[in-house]
């Protein structure tokens, strides 16, 4: 990691950490998930520029200048634990937002950065408006929540949400908007990225249907607690269910005095 700002370092060995997890709880198989993070304000007044690994591509015009953390197309996230360099990339958008730069990274042969680098992007924009404090953006398959989006529950996004919320209290104050059910899109299209946008405008996880889910945070610890809890809520669910009854879960004035407790911590 020569001659990286040394807080772009930490932010990337986050990533392995946080990679590492993923692997072990068998939501990244293969080439499953993505992984980016938004660079921009550690590199400074910093625009580096490799003219030699230059690259076309139509971002939106407020992409221009962004550096970004992305892994890479048909990596294996598992791979970002210790060959990083291969598999992740840092990559500088140009000032006309027509093209990008592999300035670190991305040293596999014919790499590619995820081919849902639109989605990461428009997400990444959408939380410099409206969550700057977000700067992560991590995609996986958590097993529990996908198979939630395969049950009739998911065409009912409040009842599951309640759901959720009432299997124990770390589910409620930790993933306080809960989860979008986000209905199922191609992957790395912009309907996807619109969809999941939407999404976050009132969700902390969206659970894209039949597919995985994706979370944002300050940094990929935080967007990966945001997935970890909420489907630790799924795995309860579905464990009762599967051992034949339905959960009692927290009462209502159990979960409203919850509520208040987040409303003192400035969580809602």
């Amino acid at each position: 990691m020569k001659n990286l700002p040394n807080k772009v370092k930490q932010e990337i060995a986050k990533v392995s950490e946080i990679a590492g997890y993923l692997w072990q709880r068998e939501w990244a198989e293969r080439n499953a998930g993505n992984i980016s993070i938004n660079l921009t304000e550690l590199f400074g007044e910093e625009r580096p520029y490799n003219e030699g690994r230059v690259f076309d591509f139509n971002f939106p015009e407020a992409a221009a200048n962004m550096m970004i953390f992305v892994s890479g197309t048909g990596c294996h996230l598992r791979h970002l634990v210790n060959r990083i360099e291969e598999v992740g990339c840092i990559i500088a958008i140009n000032a006309d937002a027509n093209g990008y730069s592999i300035i670190w990274g991305g040293e596999k042969e014919n790499f590619k950065p995820t081919s849902e680098l639109i989605s990461h992007i428009k997400i990444h924009l959408f939380n410099e408006v409206n969550n700057p404090s977000h700067k992560a953006v991590v995609h996986t398959h958590p097993n529990e929540l996908i198979v939630l989006s395969h049950h009739p529950i998911f065409q009912e996004e409040e009842k599951l949400n309640h759901s959720l919320w009432k299997m124990c209290p770390e589910v409620r104050v930790f993933v306080p908007r809960g989860v979008d059910c986000t209905p199922y899109a191609l992957s790395g299209t912009e309907a996807l990225a619109d969809i999941t946008i939407k999404g976050l405008e009132k969700r902390d996880v969206i659970l894209w249907e039949k597919h995985g889910a994706l979370a944002t945070g300050e940094d990929v610890e935080a967007a990966f607690d945001y997935l970890d809890v909420a489907n630790k809520g799924a795995k309860l669910l579905l464990s009762c269910w599967q051992a034949g009854f339905e959960p009692i879960g927290l009462s209502d004035p159990e979960m409203e005095e919850l509520e208040g407790l987040m409303m003192e911590m400035g969580l809602i």
